[in-house]
């Protein structure tokens, strides 16, 4: 196997967690008995017994004692309890693997008592091993390190490396965010649909087959997807007044300032603000 004899320990044990446990194991990378999981629900542990044979805690500690590589995959706000419940035990992990939008290195290794920090950005369509996550990793990180992280990744589908950690704030708000904004798209486009006169089941089905094929075109042709609508744009058409209107809305600047704004929302999280909304609740 190419991780070897390796465990790994999880801690959070949400979709995304599940989506690289279930990777590892279907690809054959590990069996159960190396990997381990922790979640404050009892009853999430059981699934995850039944579905993949790991070993499962409520104690964030307990589970990551002996594992080689511990997974931080929480919510971004809880880290600082995830680090108070460690009590320092991740220093003894040879690689920490941070999935928390937002969270910084620094912090990650501060609280961790580890400079061996792998920051990575994935997105939702991991869950069926066709995601692409954005990753980093700290100067302490060997060769070796890099090489699981890109084998952890690679369950989830795609990963893609970079050298500079601002770069992890702009993937959470284009493709860690980006299905967000496809799929609101094509509920616009099924409602849309159904108010023409399509059933919802027939307008769902023509909008999801008309955008999976759309995507696998575009990476098939090699094209720009510019030059890709012209082909589909005949003056005077349909698909012209259709873009007409697009544009007249504002569709580009909208989409612009939507993933602008996620970016300076991972920003801000980073930092630990929160939301003005949230700060006048308080």
């Amino acid at each position: 196997m190419p991780l070897g004899d390796k465990r790994i320990a999880f801690i959070g044990s949400g979709v995304m967690a599940e989506a690289m446990i279930k990777g590892l194991i279907t690809q054959k990378l590990l069996t159960g008995d190396q990997l381990s999981a922790a979640d404050p629900r009892e009853d999430r542990g059981q699934e995850l017994i039944s579905r993949y044979g790991l070993r499962f805690s409520t104690d964030n500690a307990a589970v990551v004692e002996n594992a080689d590589i511990i997974v931080i995959s929480t919510k971004p706000q809880v880290v600082g309890q995830v680090f108070h419940s460690l009590n320092g035990r991740g220093s003894r992990a040879s690689l920490i693997l941070s999935i928390l939008a937002g969270v910084k290195i620094g912090t990650l290794a501060e609280g961790m008592f580890n400079p061996n920090i792998v920051r990575a950005m994935p997105n939702t369509p991991a869950q069926i091993g066709e995601g692409i996550t954005v990753w980093t990793a700290t100067p302490e990180v060997p060769e070796s390190q890099h090489e699981d992280a890109r084998t952890l990744l690679g369950a989830l589908g795609e990963e893609m490396y970079v050298d500079d950690e601002k770069y992890l704030d702009m993937a959470t708000a284009l493709s860690g965010t980006g299905p967000a904004y496809v799929f609101l798209f094509m509920e616009a486009l099924i409602d849309a649909g159904v108010h023409m006169g399509f059933s919802r089941r027939d307008s769902e089905r023509l909008v999801l087959k008309t955008v999976r094929g759309s995507v696998d075109f575009a990476m098939h042709s090699g094209l720009h997807p510019a030059q890709l609508r012209n082909q589909v744009t005949s003056p005077g058409g349909t698909s012209a007044e259709a873009i007409y209107q697009l544009e007249k809305g504002g569709l580009r600047t909208v989409i612009s300032r939507a993933v602008w704004a996620a970016f300076q929302r991972s920003v801000a999280l980073g930092k630990g603000q929160k939301r003005k909304e949230d700060a006048d609740e308080d």
